[in-house]
């Protein structure tokens, strides 16, 4: 990786202890990498926890700029939820799986720390994102793919319907009726499709995947973080809101970044004819 894009970052490495995920923090790029790729990074409840800690944890760190989501191996993102785990509880319990209290103990509060998280989420999705990983990819704020990685709303397939955000992020990216296409057929979108419909940020070929998902990263990395995240906060609110309520929080939020240190560097710079040097602050 080139290091060149983030030269006036200090160089600061972090490295978290977590059972079932990698995370790297380096010059201003916390990297989550899912690894369970002996099951193609499924969805355990003790994956789904660690994700919920490390997102929370890039959050509380002001080092950290932009956070970069991805699954080990190169066949899986994330091929969603571990059935066998659900299985086995529910058998052990002596009953049905309580799906409902699953979602609300433990993918909701995944989906909402990504989405809350007032730094940009980079989704690297380097294979098959399917089931509640298709949805945890959505809640990405910028999605690159493989070619060759794919997409899948597979619940249909054993009687379930999407859940862990994919009924909110699927008809406002690529509208109602192909959301329910996909949705109720569970049908797989490869990477070029996904980018044609919008489904995704960026398809690459896989050899070019982490160049592309550097470049992104270089950016955000030296960018005005505190007004990426406002900018995150607001855009999240339009897509329940009026017009109205939009304009005050438009207000309100550049009231708040005309105080920060990034909004002086960045005016000083454009008056200076300079290129800004952001703190994140």
């Amino acid at each position: 990786m080139s290091q060149k894009p983030y030269a006036c970052i200090p160089i600061r490495v972090i490295i978290a202890m977590y059972d079932l995920i990698t995370y790297e923090l380096q010059a201003g790029v916390c990297r989550i990498t899912l690894n369970r790729p002996q099951v193609y990074n499924a969805l355990s409840q003790g994956l789904i926890r660690d994700i919920t800690a490390a997102i929370e944890a890039a959050g509380a760190d002001e080092s950290a700029r932009v956070v970069v989501l991805t699954g080990a191996g190169d066949k899986a993102f994330c091929s969603g939820a571990d059935l066998k785990e659900g299985f086995a509880n529910a058998t052990a319990a002596g009953g049905s799986m309580q799906l409902g209290d699953t979602l609300r103990s433990g993918y909701h509060p995944m989906i909402k720390a990504i989405r809350n998280l007032p730094k940009p989420v980079i989704g690297r999705i380097n294979g098959v994102a399917a089931g509640a990983g298709c949805s945890l990819a959505l809640a990405c704020d910028v999605v690159i793919c493989a070619d060759d990685a794919y997409f899948s709303q597979i619940f249909v397939n054993i009687g379930l319907m999407p859940d862990a955000g994919s009924t909110f992020f699927l008809p406002r990216l690529i509208g109602p009726q192909k959301a329910f296409e996909l949705c109720s057929t569970g049908r797989r979108v490869y990477g070029p499709e996904a980018a044609q419909l919008g489904l995704v940020s960026r398809s690459v070929p896989a050899t070019e995947l982490d160049q592309a998902v550097d470049d992104v990263v270089g950016y955000y990395a030296t960018a005005p973080t505190k007004a990426i995240g406002a900018m995150k906060n607001v855009l999240n609110q339009s897509l329940y809101s009026d017009l109205d309520h939009q304009l005050e929080q438009e207000a309100d939020n550049q009231d708040a970044l005309g105080r920060s240190q990034d909004a002086a560097e960045g005016i000083g710079a454009f008056l200076m004819k300079r290129k800004a040097n952001f703190s994140g602050k």
